[in-house]
């Protein structure tokens, strides 16, 4: 959470052509399901407003109610009376109920009916397998024949082209250290682990081009993980496909071992 902060707030105040509004409001949700991350958000973004004021209220307005002019003998109380305990305790509770576990509730209704809820094996989706190393992200697209580490494949270096309208499925693994694939506008990250595949699913709606960030700090050149994000129409994808499929069978370069770093797609 902390680096999308710092992430956004980097990114706003980089573009000196946007509004006020714009420099401080997330980047545009572009998928199906980003709605569920920005409002938890703004719900405990909006408590947590809530509860600093009602603390600087108590904290500046004791101070004033109890300076020493109104009050020159100071009282002493240990807080221990009976109404006291009742007071913090229903207050807690309230906190801890009504607050606290009402987030923990939408985040885990969220996660396992959504986000970890990963179409079907007969489900028309678009696959992509990501490998992660340093400086770089990598992309691989399964050619005509559907089968990923074949000698059709689409690959693709820091620039991953995607369509709308369609559920989209990465499978992610690292070269060297743990990175994390960080899409803004679409409210997801995943990591990139060595020797570990982890899986991100989501559907875009919005045709354009966005940005990729690495989320975790992966070493001296973190900065250069940074890549583009390009998000089509249907119609315009399976053209961009049709073509780079072409190009990639008249120029993959079969006799290099390091073109088949694909694996086995993991249903």
């Amino acid at each position: 959470m902390s680096f999308a902060i710092m992430y956004f707030i980097s990114s706003a105040f980089a573009d000196t052509h946007m509004s006020f509004w714009e420099r401080i409001s997330p980047p545009k949700d572009i998928s199906v399901n980003g709605h569920l991350i920005d409002y938890l958000f703004h719900y405990t973004t909006f408590f947590n407003i809530v509860f600093f004021l009602l603390v600087c209220a108590g904290l500046f307005g004791f101070s004033y109610l109890y300076a020493k002019k109104r009050h020159p003998i100071a009282y002493y109380t240990h807080g221990n009376k009976k109404i006291h305990v009742i007071v913090a305790t229903l207050i807690g509770a309230f906190v801890f109920f009504a607050i606290d576990l009402n987030i923990t509730r939408m985040s885990s209704n969220d996660f396992s009916k959504i986000f970890a809820n990963f179409p079907k094996k007969d489900e028309d989706v678009i696959k992509v397998e990501v490998l992660a190393q340093q400086w770089m992200w990598t992309f691989r697209y399964a050619g005509a024949d559907q089968v990923f580490n074949t000698d059709d494949d689409v690959i693709t270096t820091n620039d991953l082209r995607l369509p709308t309208g369609k559920k989209v499925v990465l499978e992610l693994l690292s070269k060297d250290v743990i990175h994390s694939l960080f899409l803004p506008n679409v409210r997801q990250k995943v990591d990139a682990m060595p020797g570990r595949i982890s899986k991100m699913w989501f559907e875009l709606t919005t045709p354009g081009n966005y940005e990729i960030a690495c989320a975790e700090m992966c070493g001296t050149h973190h900065y250069k993980m940074a890549s583009k994000f390009k998000v089509y129409s249907p119609e315009d994808f399976q053209r961009w496909l049709a073509t780079a499929n072409q190009m990639a069978l008249a120029e993959n370069d079969l006799a290099n071992a390091d073109y088949f770093w694909g694996w086995q797609w993991e249903e």
